[in-house]
């Protein structure tokens, strides 16, 4: 009998890279995809992606959908909160694990971690300590399709905002900035690829800075 498992869903694609891991290992049963939403943006949060097209990918994708609502001024006990109330519900119901798409971020594992074992669950993380320069091209070569929707000015220039994520962009990216964007250089929204039943049309609207530090681009359905 199938594992039940929730995967925390962020609509980028190290999440859409980790699905695929997990749907091709047969042993696992998703019971729903776990996303943040920012309440005022209506948005997935740190992504910037409109809710609208987080629920068009879940429906693509064939899988339910659980949005934990967030302010976004939210302090983390809040959060822990919120996210321990839907967990315990899941739990009731026979799901045991939670999937992660981190890879090498060993304080974020921890947290995850602890906080699942306060509540008798743990984490699988499929990804873990994989190359991420192999990983990245491996999405692509998979054939999934993602746009860049946010980058951390700090990290990489403006000009990457809104583009493809292929081998064109991967080719300029600075040597400083890591290729899957593991330490939040750059954020993305998967449209496509081998785990959806059709591909999500978007546009490009328009790109704005926020914080005085995060370049987002506006991604709107088509």
């Amino acid at each position: 009998m199938p594992e039940k498992l929730l995967f925390s869903w962020s609509g980028g694609k190290d999440s859409a890279i980790a699905l695929h891991e997990i749907l091709g290992n047969g042993k696992y049963e998703i019971s729903a995809l776990l996303t943040t939403v920012t309440e005022e943006y209506d948005r997935i949060s740190m992504h910037g992606v409109r809710r609208i097209l987080l629920e068009r990918q879940a429906d693509s994708l064939g899988i339910s959908l659980e949005k934990v609502l967030i302010s976004k001024n939210t302090s983390n006990k809040a959060y822990e909160s919120k996210m321990r109330q839907v967990l315990t519900r899941y739990l009731a119901t026979g799901v045991s694990s939670v999937v992660f798409g981190d890879i090498f971020l060993e304080d974020l594992r921890a947290y995850r971690q602890g906080n699942l074992a306060k509540i008798g669950m743990k984490g699988i993380f499929p990804l873990w300590n994989r190359d991420t320069r192999e990983l990245a091209h491996r999405f692509i070569d998979l054939g999934f399709k993602a746009m860049i929707t946010c980058v951390d000015s700090k990290a990489l220039d403006k000009k990457f905002v809104g583009r493809v994520f292929d081998k064109q962009f991967l080719s300029e990216l600075p040597a400083t900035v890591d290729p899957c964007g593991e330490n939040g250089e750059h954020h993305s929204f998967v449209y496509d690829g081998p785990v959806f039943q059709e591909e999500i049309s978007l546009t490009t609207g328009e790109v704005v800075l926020r914080d005085n530090r995060f370049y987002y681009c506006d991604l709107i359905l088509a």
